[in-house]
């Protein structure tokens, strides 16, 4: 950052311009996620699509895995073709064509089209526009994580909107109208992008490098493939989904394998930060596995086994999503704050405890809903508190590991693979989301006994992993070669 560049709150200007664009995308996102599970498996009285919930969380998982798995050739297609200020422009597009698809009264047929569409376009935009967050801050440090951290209140003060206006209007209105308004919120977002695009000035203008296009040649074929085949009923999606675990899983194997091993012309210490990428990359899976469950089961917590009433008002089962993205605004800038304080008095967590901690407290808050499960198994419904106390520890779990996480993928990734290595963040939230969707088919009416036992099986994946990560943050920190 220059020294006569404009700033605001010590930060440069585009930090903003990238704050209210991503906040407008994940209005579109999270709302519209809000009451997608609720659409597939409400039914066709209720006007939606009446889906089981295996078939649900299968559909589910599926759009919520690809929207990050995209975002793989999304950072490709900045790094070789488009460059990354062009990619986010097109993807934000895709995703307002996408989201008012889904506004259309239209056939399931349809309906999974406009999945594709929202998919696509967050692909192109999601690693990228990170990207560029990293990009205004080449000095690195503490200064860059508190950015990342303004950065994530965006996407929190976006999703707290979304769900808040989209889960009204879905539940209490009519399910269209509430993917209406997502089409609106991404409208709003590519103007933002456009007129005050120029404080990002030539950030992200120009692709790094040229290469062939064979690879996006395969991507757009596999990926026109996968959307006929289920917008056309060809393939089961529960078999599809859980063939797609073993793919993502492959697929990001092998990018390690080749970025980490076989590319010689990285030296020890970028191959050595690429294992600690590759850490990282497994223990946010594992984490968003858990947390992500905020939009399946724990929504089925919501609207089936969660008294929600709130003085003779009945409140949307969408709007418990929202205690997330509440905790997140409260405790954003404290824990920016909180960082920095640390960082001057050499008190600063590193990346692997902070990470630790996050885990510890995914699994802690399954915790809760085990003995919230435990109450409501003879027929009893559970209070507001359980749900509400689970996303407190959840979001601040979040605020230790995905901000920092970030930021930590911007430092370490190699130059020559910046985006597609954010893209590679981008997939263990992919492969997470997955999970948590399958995960949900679990849930259906006739299976409750085992909602205790399976809300137990993630406390026990998180707090391991989490002490694991805190037992290894000796040779870890060493393996990232001097990066805090």
């Amino acid at each position: 950052m220059s020294s006569n560049e404009k700033t605001l709150f010590g930060h440069p200007m585009g930090l903003y311009v990238l704050f209210f664009t991503e906040m407008w995308e994940r209005f579109s996102y999270y709302g519209m996620r809000a009451i997608l599970f609720l659409y597939l498996t409400k039914s066709a009285s209720e006007g939606a699509l009446g889906l089981p919930e295996d078939t649900a969380g299968a559909v589910y998982g599926l759009y919520a895995a690809s929207v990050y798995l995209l975002t793989l050739p999304g950072g490709w297609i900045a790094d070789n073709i488009l460059g990354q200020k062009k990619a986010i422009w097109l993807g934000g597009i895709c995703i307002m064509i996408g989201h008012g698809v889904l506004a259309l009264p239209a056939t399931p047929s349809i309906f999974f089209l406009g999945l594709a569409f929202v998919a696509v376009g967050t692909g192109l935009l999601k690693a990228n526009i990170s990207s560029i967050v990293g990009e205004l801050y080449p000095e690195g440090g503490a200064k860059r994580d508190a950015a990342f951290s303004i950065f994530y209140l965006g996407i929190n003060l976006g999703s707290f909107l979304g769900m808040f206006i989209v889960g009204y209007l879905g539940e209490k209105v009519g399910w269209h109208y509430g993917f209406g308004a997502a089409a609106f919120a991404m409208f709003f977002g590519l103007i933002n992008f456009k007129v005050n695009g120029k404080y990002l000035k030539n950030v992200g203008e120009k692709p790094n490098k040229k290469a062939s296009y064979t690879y996006l040649y395969v991507v757009i074929a596999l990926l026109a493939i996968a959307v006929l085949s289920v917008t056309t009923g060809m393939l089961d999606s529960i078999q599809l989904a859980n063939s797609m675990k073993y793919i993502i899983s492959g697929i990001t194997v092998g990018y390690f394998i080749y970025i980490g091993f076989l590319d010689k012309s990285l030296t020890i210490i970028e191959r050595r930060r690429v294992g600690v990428l590759f850490i990282l990359f497994v223990a946010i899976a594992i984490f968003w596995s858990g947390f992500e469950q905020a939009a399946t089961t724990f929504t089925i917590f919501a609207d089936r086994h969660t008294d929600r009433d709130l003085f003779g008002w009945d409140l949307p089962a969408s709007w418990f999503q929202n205690a997330n993205s509440f905790f997140i605004l409260v405790f954003s800038a404290p824990f920016a704050a909180l960082w920095i304080w640390l960082n001057k008095r050499n008190l600063n967590p590193n990346v692997p405890v902070k990470f630790g901690l996050g885990l510890i407290q995914l699994g802690l808050g399954f915790l809760v809903m085990y003995f919230a499960a435990q109450r409501i198994l003879d027929g009893t419904l559970a209070g507001m508190g359980w749900l509400t106390f689970t996303y407190l520890l959840h979001s601040l779990g979040e605020l230790c590991i995905s901000p920092v996480g970030l930021s930590s993928y911007t430092k370490l990734a190699p130059k020559k693979y910046y985006s597609q290595m954010m893209g590679l963040w981008f997939v263990g939230a992919s492969l997470g989301n997955l999970i948590a969707g399958l995960f949900a088919g679990n849930f259906d009416e006739g299976n409750v006994d085992a909602m205790p036992g399976l809300f137990m099986q993630f406390c026990m994946y998180g707090a391991v992993a989490g002490l694991l990560m805190i037992l290894f943050q000796k040779q870890i920190k060493n393996w990232m070669g001097g990066i805090e």
